[in-house]
């Protein structure tokens, strides 16, 4: 499921630990706002105010890792998101996250990007709760980002901040339903550095220019979706990816390429339409579940790890199903120089298809 982003992002924060001093500070942050109404079929789930709370981790950086003053000094750490979505069909969600702080205005505009993993009460079953459209599975992927003002050390340690956060939860698919929500909140809180000695000097960044020749990949992509339809189980799908990349900076690289799409789960939309809704949707049965597409890309590197977006076009699609754009995010690990995994999210604007657990080659 898209929760094992969370895992990566574990794995990825592991590897920053060094043995020079970095302070570390919490923030807890009050919630309130509302559920936006991003699909007409789940304005019944938005009855009242979501209200809740946000406790973090945060470890700062000073430029012992080169990537770290390229980013200006970021902070990494860890969240604890709480909230009560106010209505009786979506209940309360409870998630774990890995988060980046992103820092400008002199360090007083925090930008935060976090991804985990969320556990709601109340999710999607066929007897006892079957207005939850938006949560097919007691899991969910979610993830948030937050802007935020803040001013540390008003009163001793302590500070305040305050700004807004946006707060997405969904399954990818795995089980249906899963129309998903987005939580629009404005935050207030307080912040605390629990370190007593001084902090370090910024050790400034080293201005340098790093390109790569292009070199060639090749991807295997797998995992399990299931259909809107419920009822129709979960199947493993198969996606072969080729591309080119270009590193030009130490930063980015660019990619153009091609994948070849193996989606079990759209034979059986496919069959099922043609015999439930053959007049409605004009289903024959006979269409192709294969899908070919080609796509550009930019990978955003954090030493050996990176974020990857990727927007793709169905060049070859008999069938079809959400569109024939599509997009592609996640995180990247390269394992040694030549083999790296993958956890991606394959979507279609904001309706999630799959999560997709790769392995690849870098020749």
């Amino acid at each position: 499921m898209k929760y094992t982003f969370f895992v990566a992002f574990l794995c990825f924060v592991s590897v920053y630990g060094q043995e020079e001093v970095k302070p570390y500070s919490f923030d807890l942050n009050y919630t309130y706002g509302t559920i936006l109404e991003h699909n007409k079929d789940i304005s019944h789930l938005i009855t009242g105010h979501p209200t809740g709370f946000i406790l973090s981790y945060n470890r700062r950086t000073y430029g012992f890792n080169d990537w770290e003053a390229r980013y200006n000094y970021p902070d990494y750490g860890f969240s604890f998101v709480s909230q009560d979505q106010k209505n009786p069909y979506l209940g309360e969600n409870y998630g774990l996250y890995g988060h980046f702080n992103f820092y400008a205005l002199n360090r007083h505009l925090m930008v935060r990007i976090a991804q985990g993993v969320a556990f709601t009460t109340k999710p999607f079953d066929i007897d006892d709760n079957f207005r939850n459209n938006a949560y097919g599975s007691t899991l969910l992927s979610s993830t948030y980002v937050m802007v935020n003002y803040t001013q540390p050390n008003i009163i001793d340690r302590i500070g305040l901040q305050t700004g807004i956060t946006l707060v997405h939860y969904s399954n990818a698919n795995v089980r249906a339903p899963n129309a998903s929500t987005n939580s629009f909140t404005f935050n207030l809180g307080l912040n605390y550095q629990l370190d007593d000695e001084e902090f370090p000097e910024y050790i400034p960044k080293v201005k340098s220019r790093y390109t790569e020749p292009i070199k060639w990949n090749f991807v295997v992509r797998s995992g399990a979706n299931e259909s809107d339809y419920i009822g129709l189980g979960r199947r493993a799908f198969l996606v072969l990816s080729s591309f080119l990349d270009k590193r030009i900076t130490h930063k980015s690289s660019l990619q153009v390429g091609a994948d070849f799409f193996l989606s079990p789960f759209l034979k059986d939309q496919i069959e099922y339409e043609s015999i439930a809704f053959a007049n409605q949707y004009g289903t024959t049965g006979d269409e192709d579940w294969k899908r070919a597409g080609l796509f550009v890309g930019h990978e955003l590197h954090f030493n050996k790890n990176s974020f990857v977006t990727q927007f793709g076009y169905y060049a070859y699609y008999d069938y079809d199903f959400e569109g024939r754009v599509y997009f592609r995010g996640g995180l990247k690990r390269r394992f040694t120089k030549n083999i790296f995994g993958a956890i991606t999210l394959k979507s279609h604007g904001a309706k999630a298809e799959a999560v997709e657990f790769g392995i690849g080659v870098r020749l």
